[in-house]
């Protein structure tokens, strides 16, 4: 018996040592490498080589120990690479704004560059409950009453996005937390097979442009369990025109997430000249926002088949630089203004000097529990371009919580009048057709009679069933 024992330790250790042995060598501590923990050295090199040693060797993990800071500037991920970041570490965006200079849209150079990026790759993760951190503030102007001004720019804007992932597969970003992104956090463009879990994105709330989670002309993408706060959009889909040979953003799952949003906490468009659809949202809170949940077509492109169900929705009206009206749902199409702006030239089709917009329908909404200084708003600029709206069992508590007088609705950005001057409805409508309505109230109790104009507005609108 003695024997046995000893011989069956005896494997036992063997094969731990080949375990330990084995795990070893698939991890890379970029300490190792010659990352310096501090806030000053720029460590992109040494981090740079530990991922692309990591990833010629078959893969493994990349290694941020705990309670260590890596200033970098731009980095690029590869295949079969894991950026772990243990308790309490930290990489930081170098904020010298003239290391950025890839652009995060490719010709277009008007709308930031990429600090960590990578293309055509696959099997990739960032995880851990350590911090990437953008060092957004390094990049503002001056700071105003509700945001931060930017700083003049012509057709080059330095700013960095956090993270830039262009035709991934396979991907999987968990438990971080990221934050205080200079311009967009997390943009992917023409992804396959992306999981997002339980990441804290936490942004400055006064930083235009600074949007969570961009998926753009992607599939299969799911996001669960997340809490973002952003300046613009937490969570939004789109196709750019950049990248239009990815196709269509389509097959979306969001499930249980918290979003706060100075814009609109979940937001489809503006930018689409694809197809979005086979979406749904389910299970999600939006607190103090300036729009809840916006369907926003500007371009050519179609929406359609999305499903919103099991929300709760709080609005609240900011300054007129962000866009929204306290509206806490939002359904839209139209055509792009031409405007004298940085990135105007990337918006319409090429050689075409104005745009068109495409149609919206089949949007449904489910048990629905709103907040809000203002009513739903369903619009297009040709009758029946949006149709096919269910609203069932939506709620809407009219409060009036900000010393904005309200009494409009937002259009932007769009040809000719950008906001529609009327009072808080329950429902306004314009030039929309078959929009059935189930079990919908409203409580002024808590706001202004005499902003108050009444349960439904429909101008323009045909096919309007209503089912108390």
């Amino acid at each position: 018996m003695q024997i046995r024992q000893i011989l069956i330790a005896t494997a036992s250790a063997i094969i731990l040592s080949a375990c330990s042995q084995k795990t070893g060598h698939s991890v890379y501590n970029v300490c190792d490498f010659g990352a310096v923990a501090d806030s000053t050295a720029d460590s992109a090199p040494a981090i740079q080589k530990a991922i692309n040693h990591c990833s010629a060797n078959g893969g493994g993990t990349v290694l941020f120990p705990a309670s260590m800071t890596f200033m970098a500037g731009p980095i690029h991920l590869a295949s079969n690479v894991n950026l772990h970041f243990e308790p309490n570490s930290r990489l930081l965006a170098n904020p010298d704004e003239s290391i950025y200079n890839e652009s995060a849209f490719r010709e277009n150079r008007g709308e930031g560059m990429m600090w960590l990026s990578g293309k055509d790759i696959e099997n990739i993760s960032i995880t851990g409950t350590g911090t990437i951190d953008g060092n957004g503030v390094a990049f503002m102007g001056a700071e105003l009453h509700d945001s931060y001004e930017l700083k003049p720019v012509s057709d080059f804007d330095p700013r960095p996005h956090v993270l830039t992932l262009i035709n991934a597969r396979k991907v999987n970003i968990s438990d971080i937390t990221i934050r205080n992104s200079a311009y967009w956090t997390v943009h992917l463009i023409g992804c396959y097979d992306v999981a997002i879990n339980h990441i804290s994105l936490l942004n400055n709330l006064k930083i235009r442009n600074g949007d969570g989670i961009d998926i753009d002309h992607s599939r299969k993408v799911r996001i669960t369990g997340c809490f973002i706060e952003s300046g613009d959009d937490c969570i939004c889909l789109k196709n750019r025109r950049e990248f239009e040979e990815y196709g269509p953003c389509r097959d979306i799952v969001v499930t249980n997430c918290i979003m706060t949003s100075r814009s609109c906490a979940v937001k489809i468009g503006s930018e689409n000249m694809d197809s979005i659809n086979r979406v749904l949202f389910d299970n999600c809170i939006i607190t103090d926002s300036n729009r809840g949940i916006g369907i926003q077509n500007r371009d050519e492109g179609s929406v359609s088949d999305i499903t919103f169900a099991n929300m709760t929705v709080d609005c609240h009206l900011y300054s007129d630089v962000w866009w929204g009206k306290s509206e806490p749902i939002y359904i839209t199409s139209y055509p792009r203004a031409v405007g004298n702006h940085k990135d105007a030239g990337w918006r319409f089709p090429k050689g075409a000097t104005e745009g068109k917009c495409g149609p919206v329908n089949n949007i449904r909404f489910y048990n629905i529990a709103c907040r809000s200084e203002n009513g739903i708003f369903i619009g297009c600029d040709t009758p029946g371009k949006v149709s096919n709206i269910t609203l069932t069992d939506v709620d809407i508590d009219f409060v009036k919580t900000s010393s904005y007088p309200g009494l409009v609705y937002d259009r932007r950005p769009c040809v000719g009048e950008g906001f529609a001057k009327a009072k808080a409805f329950g429902i306004f409508a314009e030039n929309s057709s078959d929009i059935t309505i189930n079990r919908f109230s409203f409580d002024t109790t808590a706001f202004p009679h005499d902003k108050f104009g009444g349960e439904f507005n429909f101008i323009g609108c045909s096919g309007i069933k209503i089912n108390k």
